[in-house]
């Protein structure tokens, strides 16, 4: 059985049923965290749209290439644990979602709630890691463009400007300088539907190709159990652990999500890890048997020059330039967290910004709870971006080395150091936060059971707790994978990689 040592005594004069029924009944559906302030209007189709084009992107190019390292059996079982492991993450961010309000969810009021003062950390990791990405897609426009324009009219590339880069970065700039200023991520869900079309182009691309046969004559050895050695395998195992990043939007698609029940959010996950998994797992498959071992790391830029491939830079060009404002979304807040950041006294009592109103006569909270950010700072903190990122890609030709370890460090910590971290910490049974969510809990699964005179037995009680103990010993687990993969992944790039280039 459960207690509350942290929770107060209700009070006496009221009658306990009715005061608390009326918050029951508004969140029996779903069990799932309500506000009556906030209401999310964000389908769930549009949640999964945001979510799968946050998650695919160029990487996806990249699967031949990385099964070519590992072989073909080990490549797909790498491609499921790498999914697996990022859903964990995701969902790890849902749980901790519920000791929220709906509306503030976010990995600074998260860290104010569990590692106040290392906040500023976290935040300054996704900001770098977020950025980083937002560039390279400059970068990738700039590259691809002028051999689209060459593909489609070959006698313009004796016209200067359009087989410039430069003029390229800046042209598209005009696109998603717009979609930058979107304050809301659902906003967003009919670009990243003609994204999610380009992708759907690229691996039919690639599909047509294999189907074809015309690359045969082309194709290196396959390999289906043996791999191309540890070095290899080891330089292609961040391609595809960074392929599934797509933590830092996943409490924007909670706070706006209409139904944020249990069953719904978990569903967002699976539908969209689960899409990006077999897409990986068809693409790569089938581009590195067109190819086998001489395949490169875009298997687009290998296809013989015709409308066909033309079209399919052109799709990445899409892709990418949709994917800017994801990146732009959560960068802006984590620099707004860091601007709004103050070190905490250690002597704070440890409240949640968001159970007050679950448990009368409890104090308001001294965590404050995140506030929209101004129309002011919007603008001048999406401007600066904006500016920084078109300058670094202007100047700035290749971020290989510079992405590889900003995917090293930024990646991992958004995927799985910090899900399992903040899980782990405010699912502490003993914190007054978690025993608040699980009185909450057990006042409703009696209320809604309340027909059956005893019927939450102390069983169900116990593996409920049995439950919730395992899953918090997951998500530690999770943090330290984490912190593996992060040094595993730096020593690849820093030892492996440089010592091949």
């Amino acid at each position: 059985m459960a207690t509350y040592s942290a929770i107060g005594q209700e009070p006496t004069d009221a009658d306990p049923m009715s005061s608390s029924t009326g918050s029951l009944r508004g969140r029996r559906r779903g069990r799932g965290k309500k506000d009556a302030a906030f209401h999310g209007r964000a389908s769930w189709i549009s949640s999964v749209i945001n979510l799968a084009n946050t998650i695919l992107g160029a990487g996806l190019l990249a699967m031949p290439s990385a099964l070519s390292k590992m072989g073909i059996f080990l490549g797909i079982f790498v491609i499921i644990w790498a999914g697996a492991t990022a859903a964990f993450g995701l969902y790890l961010q849902t749980r901790c979602a519920r000791y929220l309000d709906r509306g503030h969810v976010s990995f600074a009021t998260l860290s104010q709630l569990t590692y106040p003062n290392l906040s500023i950390i976290f935040d300054a990791a996704i900001a770098i890691k977020c950025f980083g990405v937002a560039v390279s897609y400059l970068i990738i426009i700039g590259d691809l463009m002028p051999g689209v324009v060459q593909g489609f009219a070959p006698a313009a590339q004796h016209v200067n400007f359009l087989v410039d880069r430069q003029f390229w970065i800046t042209a598209f700039m005009l696109i998603v300088i717009p979609l930058s200023f979107l304050r809301r991520l659902d906003s967003l869900k009919y670009t990243s539907v003609i994204a999610l079309f380009s992708i759907a182009y690229l691996v039919i691309l690639v599909v047509a190709h294999y189907i074809k046969g015309d690359t045969l004559a082309d194709r290196g050895t396959v390999r289906v159990f043996q791999w191309a050695g540890p070095v290899s395998a080891l330089a292609a195992f961040p391609v595809i652990v960074f392929a599934y990043t797509c933590h830092q939007n996943m409490f924007s698609i909670l706070n706006e999500i209409a139904d944020n029940s249990h069953f719904r959010t978990t569903s967002v996950i699976f539908a969209s890890i689960g899409g990006a998994c077999s897409l990986y797992i068809l693409t790569g498959i089938t581009g590195y048997l067109s190819y086998g071992d001489t395949i490169r790391g875009n298997i687009v830029s290998m296809y013989p020059t015709a409308a066909a491939s033309t079209i399919g830079r052109l799709a990445i060009v899409i892709l990418v330039m949709f994917s800017y404002p994801l990146q732009i979304h959560p960068c802006r807040a984590s620099i707004d967290a860091c601007l709004k950041w103050r070190p905490r006294r250690k002597n704070q009592a440890e409240r949640s910004p968001s159970r007050n109103t679950l448990i009368t006569n409890i104090p308001k909270p001294l965590v404050p709870q995140s506030r929209e950010m101004s129309d002011y700072t919007f603008a001048i903190v999406t401007t600066v971006l904006i500016i920084l990122t078109f300058i670094t890609a202007m100047t700035v030709s290749s971020l290989e080395k510079v992405l590889a370890y900003v995917g090293s460090t930024g990646s991992t910590t958004i995927s799985f150091i910090l899900p399992g971290l903040f899980y782990y910490k405010i699912s502490d049974p003993d914190s007054a936060i978690h025993q608040r969510l699980v009185k909450d809990e057990d006042d409703e699964e009696e209320f809604t059971s309340s027909e059956v005179e005893g019927s939450v037995t102390r069983e169900g009680y116990h593996h409920r707790d049995w439950r919730r103990a395992l899953l918090r010993n997951a998500a530690l687990g999770l943090s330290v994978y984490g912190g593996v993969v992060m040094v595993t992944c730096l020593l690849t790039n820093t030892f492996l990689v440089a010592a091949a280039h």
